[in-house]
């Protein structure tokens, strides 16, 4: 086996295509320390979270949870993938067949979005129907997702595809207006 294309050229020499995001498929309850493992190994990885409160029966309390529980998103090459898969909590990797499949990039950075966005958010069931809707004021303006209603509270519901999830965003009506 040859050399890599970091073993053949020093860091300032190395091409500036960001690699592709993968997503890891963990096991439960393993997202934070695979992430952390990944992180070890130099790898750059990213786990969104939310904010949800919790109720028993002596306390609430509010934690961070993932937003997608089974998965960690990472970049590397493909080539590199055997780190990963070495990582202690880590399955597999999302793939077709025999051949590992990177996450769009558009995906990974809508995500990044609307967790930075301060805006509150949720898993939500994955929704293929229903009406497209675009955000047209606020820190997500521009962002097109579904239009969904629950209990009288109007939330967009944007699908990430790539894995069948989908994150439901809280907004006011009349920051949404129908996708052309």
């Amino acid at each position: 086996m040859g050399l890599t294309e970091r073993e053949l050229c020093p860091k300032s020499e190395i091409p500036a295509f960001p690699l592709p995001w993968f997503a890891v498929v963990i096991k439960p309850q393993h997202e934070r320390a695979v992430q952390e493992g990944l992180q070890l190994k130099g790898m750059e990885s990213f786990l969104p979270t939310y904010l949800t409160t919790r109720r028993w029966s002596d306390r609430v309390k509010r934690l961070q949870l993932p937003l997608f529980p089974g998965y960690v998103f990472c970049r590397f090459e493909r080539s590199e993938r055997v780190p990963v898969l070495r990582t202690p909590g880590v399955r597999s990797i999302v793939s077709f067949g025999a051949e590992i499949v990177p996450v769009p990039e558009e995906e990974i950075d809508r995500i990044r979005l609307i967790v930075s966005s301060g805006a509150a958010v949720e898993p939500w069931p994955f929704l293929k129907i229903g009406q497209r809707v675009r955000v047209h004021t606020g820190a997500l303006a521009g962002m097109e997702g579904i239009l969904a209603e629950d209990r009288n509270v109007t939330r967009v519901v944007v699908s990430m595809e790539f894995l069948q999830r989908s994150v439901a965003v809280m907004l006011n009506r009349d920051q949404i207006q129908p996708a052309d």
